[in-house]
């Protein structure tokens, strides 16, 4: 998982392909006009993301030894829930690794205190449902809020012009 997030860390901060992925996330057509070749940018995101799902199912695999097609069913949940929690927008263009990790324990702790609690697997579902939800409403009211700043802030610097 190091490994994973070291690359993924270096990608996203250092390499052009991390500024594209972020460009095309926060709006396609002003990636597309800055250059970012866009078919191209969705294709090694998705060929990326097929690599880290058959890695994770090899190592789900071969720690029950044992391999079925509905083992994981639940799992793009959780990888959401550890996503948005970390600080990443649904919206789009911003994010990082270290709060996406940071997200996934977060998520980790939270379902292991559900099971040790005796909750069902569907009330756990429910339950990170309903966190995913609240950040998406924190995300959500943070982005209006920079919006309303922003605006009262060139509204000051209009005003101190005149």
């Amino acid at each position: 998982m190091f490994a994973f997030a070291l690359v993924a860390y270096y990608v996203t901060t250092k390499h052009p392909f991390g500024r594209h992925v972020y460009a095309l996330g926060g709006n396609r057509r002003v990636a597309e006009l800055s250059g970012v070749k866009v078919r191209r940018t969705e294709t090694l995101v998705y060929t990326i993301s097929g690599f880290c799902s058959a890695m994770v199912g090899l190592i789900i695999a071969s720690q029950l030894v044992a391999a079925h097609p509905a083992t994981g069913t639940t799992y793009e949940l959780t990888a959401i829930a550890a996503v948005v929690l970390g600080g990443t927008s649904l919206m789009g263009g911003r994010g990082g690794i270290g709060g996406t990790i940071i997200g996934a324990f977060v998520i980790g702790v939270l379902v292991d205190g559900l099971v040790v609690m005796g909750y069902s697997s569907f009330l756990q579902n429910v339950i990170k449902g309903v966190v995913i939800v609240a950040a998406v409403f924190i995300d959500i009211a943070q982005i209006q809020m920079q919006e309303r700043l922003a605006l009262q802030r060139q509204a000051a610097l209009t005003a101190g012009e005149e």
